[in-house]
C-alpha cells in the first residue's frame, strides 16, 4: 500500500514538472474549452482520414487552427508537430522497399534533413505579418500541387516504364531534394507530390520504389522540422496532444475504409476547399 502511494506521489510530481516545462516553453496561451477541443478533434480526424486515402490533410487543419485564433506561424508549427505520427505510419508500411533502395536513401536523407532544418529556421525567422501575407499563396500552391497529383503519377509511371535504366544526375537530385525539403520545413502541404515529381523525374525506378523514397524523405523532413520547432516556444502542446489523438483515429478509419471510399472524391473535396480558402484569404 505504501509502495503504491509512493508511486502515485512520484507520478503526480512528474506530471506537475512536465506541465510546468510545457507551460514555460510555450509562448502562447490557448484556451482548450469544450468547443475548441471538439473542433480540433473533428479537424484532426478529417486530416488523418484524408491523408490515409488521398493526402492534403494540412489544408484542413492549418486553416482551422488560424480560425480558432492561433497566430499563423504558431499554427503552422503546431500543425507540423501534430501530424508527424501520420508520416511514421506511412513510412513503416513501406519498410520492405527501403532495403532495395537503401543506397540512394542514405544519399538523399542527409540533404533532406539539412533542407528541413533550413525551412524550419526560415519559418521561425519570418515576421508574423510577412507570413500572414503569403498564406493565400501557400494554400493556393498546395491545392494546385494536389490537383496535378494523379496526372503526374500517370506521366511518371509511363516514363519509367519506357526508361528502366539510365544515369542519375546526383548533383541535380541533391539540389532539387534540398529545395523541396526547405519548402517541407517551411509549410509542407503538398510536399509528397513535389518529392514524387523530383524523384520520379531524376531516378529511373518503379513507382512503388519512388513512393517508398518519397515517404521516407517526407518523414525525415517533417521529423527534423518538428524537433527544431519543439524548442522554439511556438508549439501549443495541448493542441498537439488533441490533434495527434484525432489524426491517428482518422488514419485508422481511413485504413479500414480504404477499399470502400473513392479517394478521388476526397482529393477533389480537399482541392476545392483549398482553392476556396486561398480565395478567402486573398480577399480578406
Amino acid at each position: 500500500m505504501l509502495y503504491w502511494q509512493q508511486n502515485q506521489c512520484y507520478s503526480s510530481f512528474a506530471i506537475i514538472i512536465l506541465f510546468n516545462i510545457v507551460k514555460k516553453i510555450t509562448m502562447f496561451h490557448f484556451e482548450l474549452d469544450l468547443f475548441n477541443v471538439s473542433i480540433l478533434i473533428l479537424a484532426a480526424i478529417s486530416a488523418g482520414f484524408i491523408n490515409a486515402l488521398a493526402g492534403g490533410g494540412t489544408l484542413i487543419t492549418f486553416p482551422v487552427l488560424i480560425a480558432l485564433g492561433i497566430p499563423p506561424i504558431a499554427a503552422n508549427v503546431t500543425n507540423t508537430v501534430a501530424l508527424c505520427p501520420g508520416y511514421f505510419a506511412g513510412t513503416y508500411a513501406q519498410k520492405d522497399d527501403f532495403i532495395v533502395m537503401k543506397k540512394i536513401l542514405w544519399l538523399i536523407i542527409p540533404v533532406a534533413v539539412l533542407g528541413g532544418i533550413a525551412g524550419g529556421v526560415l519559418l521561425i525567422y519570418t515576421p508574423e505579418k510577412s507570413f500572414r501575407s503569403i498564406i493565400p499563396y501557400l494554400i493556393f500552391a498546395a491545392s494546385a500541387i494536389l490537383a496535378i497529383q494523379k496526372p503526374l503519377k500517370k506521366t511518371l509511371a509511363k516514363r519509367n516504364e519506357k526508361t528502366n535504366s539510365g544515369k542519375t544526375n546526383t548533383l541535380s537530385l541533391f539540389g532539387f531534394v534540398f529545395l523541396s525539403a526547405i519548402y517541407g520545413g517551411y509549410f509542407g502541404a503538398g510536399l509528397g507530390v513535389i518529392l514524387m515529381a523530383v524523384l520520379g523525374l531524376l531516378l529511373h525506378e518503379s513507382m512503388t520504389r519512388i513512393n517508398a523514397l518519397k515517404q521516407a524523405t517526407s518523414f525525415c523532413i517533417n521529423i527534423v522540422a518538428a524537433v527544431y520547432f519543439s524548442f522554439s516556444g511556438l508549439v501549443i502542446w495541448p493542441v498537439v496532444a488533441v490533434m495527434i489523438a484525432g489524426s491517428l483515429t482518422g488514419g485508422m478509419l481511413g485504413g479500414k475504409l480504404a477499399g470502400k471510399i473513392n479517394p478521388e472524391i476526397l482529393r477533389w473535396i480537399v482541392i476545392v476547399t483549398g482553392f476556396s480558402l486561398a480565395l478567402y484569404y486573398f480577399i480578406k
